[in-house]
């Protein structure tokens, strides 16, 4: 595992304590690493939900890719 030390603001601090002190983490830096996976998570869930957007919004390429990349060739 990577070591990081990264400066936070007061509030920051704050949040994180207070995120110990009512076991909602066992310590700081498992309660830095559970807000780096909510933020993988929202980003992965942004991505899915801007693909089905996509596909409502008729932005999608269906088909054989060999075919539909000669078609870009050209």
């Amino acid at each position: 595992m990577t070591t990081l030390s990264v400066p936070i603001s007061p509030g920051q601090a704050e949040f994180i304590n207070s995120l110990v002190k009512n076991k909602k983490a066992s310590n700081k830096a498992d309660a830095v690493r559970k807000a780096i996976d909510l933020l993988a998570e929202e980003e992965a869930f942004a991505s899915v939900l801007k693909a089905e957007q996509e596909v409502l919004e008729g932005k999608v390429i269906y088909g054989d890719l060999r075919k539909i990349l000669k078609k870009f060739k050209d």
